[in-house]
């Protein structure tokens, strides 16, 4: 039997779309042993007891790879943290678990490069499955047939706050939403700021983040469908907030804030309005 804990994350980070993740404090905990016969879930809600479960899929995948056939499975949801739809990774987090899970049933086969691989195949882009393996903060990309990362070493100083609406948003529905091309003046301006941002959480010049934390190929398109998103991140940086993001596709928005400010948290709670959850989350680095 082990036990399995996957932190929540969040990619694109403003322009680093589909390159750039962090993972944080919040997690999702599970169990998984081999059991006699069958498949059976425990702690799941009934409509993921079954073979469409994305913690099980990814297991059955690793199993396939690898010609491994269990007699059966017992798959335990221990706590559940991290919100479905929410752009903080859900998906990824089954997937890492389901692969760490499989890996434990036949005796540890796998390294964590080989299990990342899998992962970015299951999922199609490597910007939640590389943090949420590996924690921290990770830029990846893919060339060919190849995931390349690379961890960031983020400098202290800094906190995360999220806002996470009480409404789900489907990554199929805002990556629909998406542009089929973009414009050049829009990818230098990413290209220019991802590069900026990088460099402000690696030497700690967090005063850039107000400039870096800029997107101009993904949010814009995928703000309308959030209700009341400008007012919301216009107003969290009213109150202080060293930069906003986007969290992956969506509908989280996340602040970045300075460690050292004692009223922040509180003044952007009581800020939210009633359709808002807001979660304190501080980054694993």
């Amino acid at each position: 039997m082990i036990k399995v804990k996957v932190p929540a994350t969040s990619a694109n980070m403003g322009p680093g779309f589909d390159s750039l993740g962090i993972a944080f404090d919040l997690s999702n905990e599970y169990e998984f042993s081999e059991g006699e016969n069958g498949i059976k879930f425990y702690g799941f809600k009934e409509e993921f007891c079954n073979e469409k479960n994305i913690v099980y899929k990814s297991m059955k995948i690793c199993f396939e790879k690898y010609n491994f056939k269990p007699k059966g499975l017992n798959i335990k949801l221990i706590k559940e943290d991290i919100p479905i739809s929410r752009g903080l990774g859900s998906s990824s987090s089954c997937i890492i678990a389901g692969l760490l899970g499989a890996n434990y049933i036949m005796n540890n086969l796998l390294s964590l490069e080989e299990l990342f691989r899998i992962g970015v195949e299951i999922e199609g882009h490597p910007d939640n499955i590389a943090p949420a393996l590996f924690g921290g903060m990770v830029v990846s990309v893919m060339e060919e047939e190849n995931v390349i990362y690379n961890k960031i070493d983020v400098k202290n100083g800094i906190n995360f706050i999220a806002l996470i609406p009480n409404f789900e948003l489907s990554t199929a529905l805002s990556r629909s939403a998406l542009p089929s091309k973009v414009e050049f003046k829009d990818a230098v301006y990413n290209i220019s700021r991802v590069a900026l941002m990088i460099s402000s959480f690696s030497n700690g010049s967090y005063d850039l983040l107000k400039y870096c934390c800029k997107d101009s190929i993904h949010e814009k398109y995928r703000s309308p469908l959030i209700k009341d998103y400008d007012l919301v991140y216009n107003k969290c940086m009213e109150l202080g907030a060293l930069g906003c993001f986007l969290s992956g596709a969506g509908p989280t928005i996340m602040a970045i804030v300075n460690k050292d400010d004692k009223n922040i948290f509180s003044n952007i709670k009581n800020f939210r309005k009633q359709k808002y959850s807001l979660g304190y989350k501080k980054a694993l680095y």
